[in-house]
């Protein structure tokens, strides 16, 4: 850890975090709450279209979901393929091999239109949100 956050949490814990008390319970319902991080299928789907906007491997799919926080995939790549399967049989996707073996997917005409409706559905869930919490 750098210097600079060393002290900074060196101050904390000297300052805010004296007088918290957590129960050996609490920590691990918290982090049972933090290793669960609800992910939902709409909101899965939504992260696979989006990044198939531009041709991608399975592989390449795999990492860059983990960088969205998205786990239901580790350790499960099988679950990733199937949905990649039902794209292409929608024709939301279409795949292409390369020479060297490796199969890319891509969106589809079909597949931007439906991502673009999901993204404003999307939107449409974060203003009422939004508006939910201003009030």
């Amino acid at each position: 850890m750098e210097e600079r956050l060393k002290n900074l949490k060196k101050s904390m814990d000297q300052r805010v975090f004296t007088q918290l008390n957590f129960t050996e319970k609490h920590r691990r319902n918290i982090l049972g709450k933090i290793n669960q991080q609800a992910e939902n299928d709409e909101d899965i789907l939504l992260a696979v279209m989006q990044l198939l906007v531009h041709e991608k491997t399975g592989f390449e799919l795999v990492k860059l979901l983990r960088g969205r926080g998205i786990q239901k995939f580790e350790d499960n790549e099988g679950f990733l393929y199937s949905l990649l399967h039902q794209l292409e049989q929608s024709g939301s996707i279409q795949s292409s091999w390369t020479e060297d073996e490796a199969k890319y997917y891509q969106l589809t005409d079909k597949g931007r239109k439906v991502l673009r409706k999901t993204e404003k559905k999307q939107n449409k869930k974060q203003l009422v949100l939004k508006e939910l919490f201003e009030r």
